[in-house]
């Protein structure tokens, strides 16, 4: 015969044990895709191919420095300024690897590395600010796709090397700096 103390201990293991359940967190895999446009997708129960693992156990996994982290800039600035998300993300990793303190030897600044006389003309007070750099960027690449009337290399060796080194020659400017830059834009611009 069980008596009254075993029977309240027992009823307490069980309320502990009860409590303990409830009391634990739930947590599940999150998964996260960007889209052909830039736009971003979480879910729990990914639908297609193309998600990765995100968060898992409440642990964020995905790096600081990804280059998916601006996605939503990028995806902002091409829908303003009519230029692909994938031409703008290129451009990115190319001048900065997505490094939004990037400061080249010529005092270029930011992730889409714009120098500081270009930033004050496009209104751009804080380069390091990865939206402000992102929209000036996209701003200025849009202004030199339309001075060099759609001409995607000439734009890009002008967004490297300056419009005055590419608009008297109408071609690429013999600079090895600037036709590496073209090319790799171009390679990137195949991936993103």
């Amino acid at each position: 015969m069980v008596n009254k103390i075993s029977l309240t201990i027992m009823f307490s293991m069980w309320l502990t044990g009860v409590t303990l359940l409830v009391c634990m967190p739930v947590r599940a895999d999150i998964y996260r895709y960007v889209d052909g446009k830039g736009v971003i997708h979480f879910t729990n129960v990914p639908t297609r191919p193309g998600y990765f693992i995100y968060m898992r156990n409440g642990v964020l996994l995905y790096p600081d420095d990804a280059p998916d982290r601006y996605d939503m800039y990028i995806s902002e600035a091409a829908h303003k300024h009519g230029i692909s998300f994938s031409l703008i993300k290129a451009v990115i990793k190319a001048e900065s690897n997505f490094d939004p303190y990037a400061v080249s030897s010529s005092g270029a600044r930011g992730l889409m590395q714009i120098m500081p006389r270009t930033a004050k003309a496009l209104g751009i007070i804080d380069l390091f600010d990865p939206r402000e750099n992102i929209l000036g960027g996209t701003c200025y690449l849009k202004k030199l796709l339309t001075q060099f009337r759609g001409d995607l290399s000439l734009a890009l060796a002008a967004y490297n090397a300056g419009p005055n080194k590419v608009q008297p020659l109408k071609c690429m400017p013999p600079f090895e700096e600037t036709r590496s830059f073209v090319r790799r834009v171009m390679q990137y611009l195949k991936r993103y």
